[in-house]
Parts: structure tokens; C-alpha cells; sequence
């Protein structure tokens, strides 16, 4: 059992784990061994994960969640299958914990009357720099 938040836990069973073969450095060892882990997790199926939970954390997983609501955490930092097996699920973690978080709706506030005074002042000020700008022509010009 993974705890998540003091509300959420995620059984170990709900978890699928496959190890594969990582690139990158190794030496001799590196086509024997299958060090890197991929961690799925069917979110949308989940009885532990909370509706809206579920809704945050498509949003946060981005690509990470395919089309059928599995999402899917890659891990090849380390050189040890365990590590990286940890490394995945404080991934899962991160996501759900930042998913957990409602965001406060912003409150809509009206400006100021002394704020909107000092933009329609500033409005002026920029109309008459243009307006002095201009080509002011007379007759006394084309003579």
C-alpha cells in the first residue's frame, strides 16, 4: 500500500510494473540485464483515486496518460532495478499528490476608482503626444 495522501492510498496490486532494457552506459552488462522499469497504472479504473482527482491528473500527466486512462512512468536513472522501481513510484506519487491539490477559483475584483482615473489620464496623455505629432499643414507653408 502506497500512501499518497492522508485520503488516497494506492494499492500495490492496482500497480503493473514491466522491466526492460535500458540504454546508456554499462559496459558488458548493459544488454543482460533489464534494469529499467515501467510503471502502469489504470487511473480511470482506480477505485482508490477520487473523481476529480482522476480529472487533475489527465491534466498533469499530459502524454504520460494514454487514450484508455492508463498512465505510463518511465524510469532508467539508476543502474539497479529497485532503484528504479522507486524512482517510478515517487513519480506516480508526485503526480497524484499534485493532483490532490485543489486550485482556489480567483476571485474577479473591479479596479479602483482612483486606478481607473489614472489609466484614462494616461490615455490623454499618450492621444495628445500622437496628436502633437502630426504634420500641421497651412497655406503659409506651400509658398
Amino acid at each position: 500500500m502506497i500512501e499518497v495522501t492522508e485520503h488516497i492510498a494506492i494499492p500495490d496490486d492496482e500497480l503493473n510494473f514491466e522491466f526492460v532494457r535500458s540504454g546508456g552506459p554499462g559496459g558488458q552488462k548493459v544488454n543482460k540485464t533489464s534494469s529499467a522499469v515501467v510503471l502502469k497504472f489504470n487511473v480511470r479504473d482506480s477505485p482508490s483515486i477520487p473523481g476529480d482527482v482522476k480529472d487533475r491528473i489527465g491534466i498533469i500527466a499530459g502524454s504520460s496518460l494514454s487514450g484508455d486512462g492508463i498512465l505510463v512512468i518511465h524510469s532508467r536513472k539508476y543502474r539497479s532495478q529497485v532503484r528504479n522501481r522507486e524512482n517510478a513510484i515517487q513519480k506516480l506519487v508526485k503526480i497524484v499528490r499534485k493532483a490532490a491539490v485543489k486550485q482556489r477559483k480567483r476571485l474577479t475584483t473591479m479596479p479602483t476608482f482612483a486606478s481607473e482615473k489614472e489609466r484614462l489620464k494616461g490615455k490623454r496623455m499618450r492621444g495628445l503626444v500622437k496628436k502633437n505629432r502630426r504634420f500641421n499643414s497651412s497655406e503659409d507653408d506651400f509658398e
